[in-house]
């Protein structure tokens, strides 16, 4: 079975965001690989010091088949710096994974999907 692992801002951290309506969505999302019949995981990371921490022992974990960086942690400039230590993470702690970008929390399946053998 391939593995992804989704990386995420927490929601909670943003301010003005309606954090829990958007965690019930990216739990959704979650849910929907199993359909795909891949094991996913996902980590949503706090914008603080223990962000990269809590990435690093995501990616070792296991071995990753892809890892999908959300969209949230791509996107606003003020994380650029954030955005280009986690992919940099990804290929030192999961060298054989494949990198794919989501465009919302409701398209990382998709994402993942890219990256992985037809039929999976």
């Amino acid at each position: 079975m391939a593995s992804v692992l989704v990386i995420g801002i927490d929601p909670h951290a943003v301010p003005g965001l309606p954090a829990d309506d958007v965690r019930r969505a990216l739990d959704a999302e979650l849910a929907r690989f199993a359909e795909y019949g891949l094991d996913a995981s996902m980590t949503l990371v706090p914008l603080d010091t223990t962000a990269l921490v809590l990435v690093t022992t995501a990616l070792r974990e296991q071995a990753w088949d892809v890892v999908v960086l959300g969209g949230g942690l791509r996107k606003p400039e003020q994380l650029l710096e954030l955005f280009e230590q986690t992919v940099n993470l990804v290929r030192r702690e999961a060298p054989g994974a494949a990198i794919a970008f989501n465009t919302s929390g409701g398209d990382s399946v998709e994402a993942a999907l890219r990256w992985l053998p037809a039929g999976v």
